[in-house]
């Protein structure tokens, strides 16, 4: 139960708890749009939990690339299971209220598993570069102490930038009257706009981790695939340079799965305050639900070693 406004000291005020918002305008219809979201975090967490047991089971899969795609599921775990628990208690049980510290801690995890898909895709750019431009050399390159070393670099470079963010919005004084938030889960730059005070600095640094995470990894990974057509186009037969780009057709598609929405929300949130709040909130979703659903469809489509080791899988798990 959350205390009388009017009951509270607002010299400094931080509210008790955040209200929640689903889907603005179609509230009405909650219960029958949970059950899409619902299908959809279950295709999610059962794809890429898939996709990690097939890597871990299979030991053809043992190699870099597929090292990475266990990475990128784990992410996309992790990012589905930061907002299904709020997203879900607004849809099915119209349940409202998020903590303020737990609302910080799910702002947290959010935007950490988000950075680290940003920085796995990176990675998966590079070990595409690495397996064209010098496949001799490719598991010399990428050793199993090389990919944990950018495993942990990931999570530190993560950790590290995103730190600050709940320290950055602990220390605000909020607006009593304004505890609702645009979304069914935590976002830094949803949670900084109730505030009542002075935000630049939160401005400021949320600009910084966006540049310098998910924005220096878009232009690295653009950096990677000029590189790598470089190399393709220097191939003499066509057959070859097709069954090069071949390779990477599975990873664009993620990367363009990830970044498109990522840009849609970050003009959105800055340049989008006019838009009816139901835009903001379906590209919310997008952002968050879509690329942990899709990328195991993609790579079960595109890659035969993965969706036969998930058929294996699913088969041995079947008959225990």
């Amino acid at each position: 139960m959350v205390p009388s406004l009017s009951a509270i000291n607002i010299s400094f005020f931080q509210p008790p708890a955040f209200l929640m918002v689903g889907i603005p305008g179609l509230e009405a219809l909650h219960c029958w749009i949970a059950i899409p979201f619902s299908s959809m975090y279950t295709v999610a967490l059962t794809g890429n939990c898939l996709i990690m047991l097939a890597v871990r089971r299979t030991p053809t899969l043992h190699q870099p690339m597929y090292y990475f795609l266990s990475m990128l599921a784990l992410s996309d775990v992790g990012l589905t299971l930061s907002t299904l628990p709020t997203t879900l208690s607004v849809l099915w049980f119209d349940y409202s209220f998020i903590g303020f510290n737990a609302c910080l801690v799910q702002m947290f995890f959010l935007h950490f598993f988000s950075v680290v898909e940003s920085s796995v895709l990176l990675a998966m750019s590079f070990d595409r570069l690495v397996a064209i431009s010098n496949p001799l050399r490719y598991a010399a390159i990428l050793t199993n102490n090389v990919i944990i070393g950018i495993g942990m670099a990931i999570v530190t470079r993560a950790t590290l930038s995103l730190f600050p963010l709940p320290f950055l919005l602990k220390r605000l004084n909020y607006c009593p009257g304004k505890i609702t938030l645009s979304h069914s889960f935590c976002f830094h730059a949803d949670v900084m706009k109730r505030a009542c005070a002075d935000i630049t600095v939160n401005i400021l640094y949320g600009l910084y981790v966006v540049l310098s995470t998910v924005g220096l990894d878009s232009l690295l990974i653009v950096l990677s695939y000029t590189l790598i057509l470089h190399t393709v186009m220097g191939l003499a037969s066509p057959k070859e340079r097709a069954r090069a780009l071949n390779t990477c057709v599975s990873h664009i598609l993620a990367v363009l799965v990830f970044y498109i929405p990522v840009i849609g929300v970050s003009m959105i949130h800055r340049f989008g305050r006019h838009l009816p709040h139901i835009v903001h909130a379906l590209v919310a979703y997008v952002y968050l639900v879509v690329p942990p659903v899709l990328n195991p469809i993609i790579y079960s489509i595109k890659s035969k070693p993965i969706r036969e080791a998930m058929l294996r899988t699913l088969r041995s798990r079947g008959q225990g």
